[in-house]
């Protein structure tokens, strides 16, 4: 298992940017509440906090929603590809805001340009690359490319609100 590591580095300039080498399957879990079989992250690598995350997703012929989009012809629905980039902003968000992201949840507010460039297939490895454009408050924007072996296969751009986690039901 891997574990978290946070590292300070020189950002090119008078600032330093606090960095997380890996968040883990475990981690991911305790920053945000998706669960199998709506938990789309294996990993998040190469976290720059307040800046930008790359999530990482293993597309297994195993998933579930392969047995209807499309029978004999699997090819991962759109708007999963889409929700996982939602998920690898949702850990930059909460992995930036620490402990004050505590009883916080992440949710989408609009997504904008979304564009897919081709299929992605069981085999295929998601490296989803999140930059954040702006936060005001509680409102984040991002833009995002899903790649697949450095080919850029989605694309979009997103709003998120962070709020207080609903009390369970």
């Amino acid at each position: 298992m891997d574990t978290p590591v946070d590292h300070t580095v020189n950002a090119g300039s008078s600032q330093e940017a606090r960095t997380v080498e890996v968040v883990d399957i475990l981690r991911i879990m305790h920053d945000i509440p998706h669960r199998y079989p709506f938990l789309l992250l294996d990993r998040v690598v190469d976290v720059v906090l307040n800046t930008s995350a790359i999530g990482i997703k293993n597309v297994s012929a195993n998933e579930p929603f392969f047995a209807g989009h499309f029978p004999n012809h699997p090819v991962m629905p759109g708007v999963l590809i889409i929700e996982s980039m939602a998920q690898t902003a949702a850990v930059l968000v909460v992995e930036t805001l620490g402990p004050d992201a505590a009883g916080k949840v992440v949710y989408f507010m609009s997504i904008e340009g979304a564009k897919f460039r081709r299929p992605v297939v069981p085999g295929d490895q998601l490296r989803i690359h999140v930059t954040k454009e702006r936060n005001r408050g509680n409102v984040w924007k991002f833009q995002a490319a899903a790649k697949v072996d450095g080919v850029v296969v989605a694309e979009a751009t997103y709003a998120a609100m962070i709020m207080d986690r609903a009390a369970p039901v």
